[in-house]
């Protein structure tokens, strides 16, 4: 195609929007999905954008959420950019046919960060390479942290997830004008973008917008509501005000901010703490997500690729030096692993076994992410045979004591590896042929719904991504440890199963700062 070829110019049912071509492939960004959530309408539902007259310039990303960023010691492995401004509500568009006829799938990405970071201007989702390969991409910003997921007396609960549900419907009523097909849509994410996807499968208003679903490295879960309310009430007196949404909407906006730091900034997806989450609300999540995926009540004949990484917890635990901090620890490690994870003496003693040698951190991160992922993904796919699909990523990055850890498989999926924030987390020299295997997978399973590996049955096939000679298809690949969760009684709690994510305030987090004190008391 030649260079001067002219800008695309879509017509969305709010307006024209104008974007660019780069390397044969048309983007938008920054495309508004719902109105600025400031002012009168912060900390309440999305609401439809306001119409605009001529060609809207999509040739940027737009504004991304609020939120705190990384710590020095993690912005070293992971990029988060800042886009300033209010319309923080856009999603960006990749497409190679951008008209109506063409109806190619669609993949629609939410990203990952805890609830309270990321955004889709991470330079890891471009979506360049599923465009080129016939699939349009779609990632999408959404409200974080208190302004997304804080619970309010006078405020409906989860407005970050209902911000992902319209960006869902923008889909359903404006992807095909870019040429992508609104009965043919994927909706994937990793880790809180995870969650959120398995979650919005359960949502009654998202029946008929989605017909497949990628879940990496996250679980569909939601957080007690009295935790929340902690969160928010904690926060409430730093800033001396009600813990209503009326007067947090008061308050300036870099002061929330910190406010939300301080209170959360001991919170660790394997050590525990203080942390915002989707609730379950009686109106937009009625149910344990979870157990309606098990069950069948949720998402009926939708598609799943499921899976996760080998050692997701060590870019919980490298990047602040918890490793070692945590093998100190050792039994009291363990107990608080126990207690996160509701279970007694049985689970970790069968860890021990089944991985002798190991250390306290090793035991403690593989069974929270256990607890986390693989066994509720395992449950979910033993009650959703024929549809399901499990993958392991088993490639070790590049970068000292990471190994396969969480959100290293990122580049390899969206074919993006050469891009710096890439490198930041793989190291140099990632393999190529890996990512071509892998982001094929998931262009077969957002077109067809089959990824190019047997669908689980009884035999639990495992697709693995990565691990030198092995089998690329492993059947029941660490099936001893997830048998551990099945046989072992719950701690303290005889109605759901460990696999439900009801998280309690007992974490390890203050046996950690005990450590870190006592360190500093010796040193000095």
């Amino acid at each position: 195609m030649t260079a001067d070829r002219t800008d695309p110019v879509v017509r969305t049912q709010h307006g024209a929007v104008r974007g660019r071509y780069e390397q044969d492939v048309a983007v938008f960004r920054g495309v508004p999905y719902a109105a600025p959530p400031f002012g009168p309408r912060r900390f309440r539902p999305p609401e439809r954008p306001e119409p605009w007259d001529g060609a809207r310039d999509a040739g940027d990303y737009g504004p991304t959420a609020p939120q705190v960023p990384y710590s020095e010691a993690f912005s070293g492995y992971l990029s988060d950019p800042v886009v300033s401004g209010e319309e923080c509500l856009n999603l960006n568009v990749w497409t190679p046919e951008p008209g109506p006829g063409a109806r190619l799938p669609v993949l629609v990405w939410l990203h990952g960060g805890a609830l309270t970071r990321g955004s889709s201007a991470v330079p890891v989702y471009g979506g360049g390479a599923f465009a080129r390969d016939g699939v349009v991409l779609v990632s999408v910003n959404y409200r974080l942290g208190v302004e997304g997921y804080g619970l309010f007396p006078d405020m409906p609960a989860n407005p970050g997830l209902r911000d992902q549900l319209a960006a869902l419907r923008w889909v359903h009523e404006n992807i095909a004008a870019f040429g992508g097909d609104p009965d043919n849509v994927t909706l994937a994410g990793q880790s809180a973008g995870a969650i959120s996807a398995g979650v919005l499968l359960t949502v009654p208003g998202s029946r008929g917008l989605v017909r497949r679903a990628v879940l990496q490295s996250g679980a569909p879960e939601v957080s007690e509501r009295d935790k929340v309310r902690r969160m928010v009430r904690r926060m409430a007196a730093r800033l001396k005000v009600p813990a209503t949404a009326t007067a947090f909407a008061a308050v300036d906006r870099d002061l929330l901010l910190r406010a939300q730091a301080e209170v959360g900034r001991l919170s660790s997806p394997v050590l525990g703490g203080p942390a915002f989450g989707i609730v379950p609300d009686g109106d937009l999540v009625p149910a344990d997500p979870l157990q309606a995926l098990v069950d069948g009540t949720a998402a009926p004949g939708v598609d799943l690729l499921m899976g996760w990484t080998r050692d997701e917890y060590r870019l919980w635990l490298v990047p602040g030096g918890l490793v070692e901090r945590v093998d100190r620890l050792g039994a009291v490690a363990l107990a608080g692993a126990m207690a996160r994870c509701r279970v007694g003496h049985e689970v970790p003693r069968g860890y021990r076994a089944l991985r002798p040698g190991a250390g306290a951190a090793e035991i403690v991160g593989q069974m929270v992410t256990d607890h986390m992922v693989r066994v509720p993904m395992h449950r979910i796919a033993d009650a959703r045979p024929g549809t399901s699909h499990l993958y392991e990523f088993a490639w070790p990055s590049r970068r000292p004591g990471l190994g396969a850890c969480h959100a290293l498989e990122l580049g390899f999926v969206f074919d993006t590896g050469e891009v710096p924030e890439a490198v930041k987390l793989a190291g140099h020299g990632a393999p190529q042929h890996l990512a071509d295997t892998m982001h094929a997978a998931w262009v077969r399973f957002a077109a067809t719904g089959d990824p190019g590996w047997p669908a689980w049955d009884a035999t639990h096939p495992v697709r693995v991504f990565g691990d030198g000679d092995a089998p690329a298809v492993a059947y029941g690949p660490r099936d001893p440890e997830i048998a551990l969760w099945a046989t072992a009684p719950p701690l303290r709690d005889p109605t759901p199963t460990p696999s439900i994510v009801r998280i309690p305030h007992t974490d390890l987090t203050s046996a950690v700062r005990r450590l870190r004190r006592s360190s500093a008391t010796r040193k000095h």
